[in-house]
């Protein structure tokens, strides 16, 4: 009999939440769904593996690791296991995304996957999350574009209420409702829709990637929605090293740029990539600006303006950047 779901957690550098993620898994409540685990550790340095090979061994069957010689980033990662599933000629109906930063507050696999039996064009279907002090984190998101970059470049008060319709990230409390996206945190996925869509793109290495597979389910016809009811437990940036929280957060990685940037040329072409790109700069110095006259710390992470004109702008504009 094939499983009803498939948790895929992929780790890198975070081994022993990772073993809290899968332990709250395998631990909740009787709920009637036979579910299997996969674990990804993405060639951690140090000794994750060998925590992983001891977790294993209380473990048995019921979590199947994949021990990795490559990073391969967060959808690469995903991938591994969900087109392994998609190729069996009995295969689960649906894979659940947990992060390895994240573990279960409510019995969010059963939940997710009865709402996802409810709604039969749901092909995604994403958790509230909260975080180490129980306090809510925005989990569900309207698609970006040339508005919503000015707005969270500018980040001042009355350009974000003019803009509020725009915003990506809707208010951290909402009620199940469809949105654009939701958080990979914590997300289900209905795996013949993700098959269809063609799984995550390769070429992202870490964010935006699963902006984009949701974007191309939208567009095929399926729903994304938030359900408020299921819940995780979430430790901002510590898989990431980012966290939006920090008052002055430090220099984005050069893969956050090249994501950006193949997302909005993917999505909406060169030439309104290039729009987009200018819009956030412009609002970047803009914002920049403000922050210096009201003596507050600046917006961006440090060093943004320099680097995404960079690493965005002239790429765009020199006409070397690739999708």
């Amino acid at each position: 009999m094939p499983s009803d779901v498939a948790v895929i957690i992929v780790n890198y550098r975070t081994a022993d939440m990772s073993v809290a993620a899968v332990d709250s898994v395998l631990e909740r409540p009787s709920d009637g769904l036979k579910v299997e685990v996969h674990l990804v550790d993405n060639a951690s340095p140090g000794d994750d593996r060998a925590v992983f090979l001891a977790a294993a061994g209380r473990w048995g069957d019921a979590v199947t690791l994949h021990l990795e010689d490559v990073n391969h980033g967060f959808g690469r990662g995903n991938n591994i296991v969900l087109q392994k599933l998609a190729a069996r000629a009995e295969r689960p109906g649906k894979a659940y995304l947990l992060n390895p930063d994240a573990r279960l507050v409510t019995n969010t696999v059963a939940e997710l996957a009865a709402f996802l039996d409810e709604h039969p064009r749901a092909a995604v279907a994403g958790s509230a999350i909260v975080g180490e002090d129980g306090e809510p984190a925005s989990c569900a998101f309207r698609f970006p574009g040339l508005l919503s970059e000015f707005e969270a470049a500018v980040a001042f008060g009355p350009v974000s209420r003019l803009l509020a319709d725009r915003i990506v990230a809707y208010p951290e409390v909402i009620p199940t409702q469809q949105v654009d996206w939701v958080s990979g945190a914590s997300m289900m996925m209905r795996l013949d829709a993700v098959a269809e869509a063609g799984f995550f793109d390769p070429d992202f290495f870490l964010y935006y990637e699963e902006v984009d597979l949701m974007r191309r389910l939208r567009r095929r016809g399926w729903e994304v929605w938030h359900v408020s009811t299921a819940r995780v437990l979430h430790v901002a940036g510590a898989s990431t090293g980012i966290d939006a929280n920090e008052v002055r957060r430090p220099p984005l990685p050069a893969y956050w740029y090249e994501s950006w940037r193949m997302y909005f040329v993917k999505q909406h072409g060169r030439t309104g990539a290039r729009l987009v790109a200018l819009s956030r700069w412009t609002g970047t110095l803009l914002g920049n600006a403000i922050s210096g006259l009201r003596r507050r710390p600046p917006p961006a992470p440090r060093n943004f303006a320099s680097d995404f004109l960079r690493r965005v702008i002239v790429p765009l504009f020199s006409g070397k950047a690739g999708a």
